[in-house]
């Protein structure tokens, strides 16, 4: 956006320029014209150092127009507008030289009227581009804005959905083992756990089969009577290694909820 802003201001100053320019031309245009005409009603003697001054400053702004084009065509009509100028400035200055007369004043009046039409033409031309391109522009930046937001929208779904499915992912396996140590506390030694997959769940539901295996074979050899003493000392073996993996359980548990933690307040 930043970029395409700046781009788009450069492009419209360059317009805005040729408009300033073609001003500047008119201007320097109409003060040669209404000094004519002043020389002429009123007799009054030209002054060509006035008019060297103004064309100076026509051509000035021709040049700077030249090395300033923009749209198609304009470099034949800025063209034209210096032919024009030059073949208007030497009559006006051969005028100066000599008696000052309604046929001549009507003369350059016609040159004047076709350099001044050119001169508007000029002016239009980039006053349209200039309009067409900030609607360009306006539209592009709309398009620009709308894409941002789809992006902005997809990532927020994105990160969303792996949010709710990375806590839906560790919540259902906490679930199936709180089930799993109920049941083997309930001493149903026949319960197993099977998780898919290569990670610590998967590692802990090996144990955890493991456990359930030796309890299962120890319940089974285990008489009715009393226990004796080397049974009761695998029985506490057993029980103890099950208290291990409850507690590598609780130690996953801890790390996962730290992580969903996280995940929660990045999505914030």
């Amino acid at each position: 956006m930043y970029v395409l802003s700046g781009k788009t201001s450069s492009i419209l100053k360059e317009n805005q320029y040729s408009v300033v320019f073609a001003r500047d031309m008119s201007e320097c245009l109409t003060n040669v014209n209404q000094e004519i005409t002043n020389c002429l009603l009123t007799n009054k003697v030209s002054d060509r150092t006035y008019f060297n001054k103004e064309f100076k400053l026509f051509d000035k702004s021709l040049q700077l127009e030249k090395n300033n084009i923009t749209e198609v065509g304009e470099d034949k009509l800025a063209s034209d507008i210096e032919t024009g100028f030059i073949e208007y400035r030497d009559s006006v200055l051969r005028l100066v030289n000599s008696s000052i007369s309604a046929v001549k004043v009507l003369n350059l009046q016609n040159k004047f009227y076709n350099l001044y039409h050119e001169l508007i033409l000029l002016s239009q031309m980039n006053e349209k581009a200039a309009e067409v391109k900030t609607n360009d522009a306006k539209m592009t930046a709309k398009n620009a804005s709308l894409q941002m937001t789809i992006v902005g929208t997809i990532c927020f779904l994105i990160a969303f959905v792996f949010t709710f499915s990375f806590a839906s992912y560790f919540k259902e396996r906490f679930f199936q083992l709180y089930n799993g140590i109920k049941e083997i506390a309930s001493n149903n030694y026949g319960h197993r756990l099977y998780f898919k997959g290569k990670d610590e769940f998967y590692e802990i539901s090996l144990l955890f089969n493991e456990m359930a295996e030796k309890l299962s074979e120890n319940n089974q050899k285990m008489p009715l009577t009393i226990q004796t003493g080397s049974e009761k000392v695998n029985s506490i073996k057993d029980i103890q290694e099950l208290k291990a993996v409850l507690n590598r359980i609780k130690n996953i548990e801890e790390q996962a909820e730290k992580l969903i933690s996280k995940f929660e307040k990045k999505e914030i």
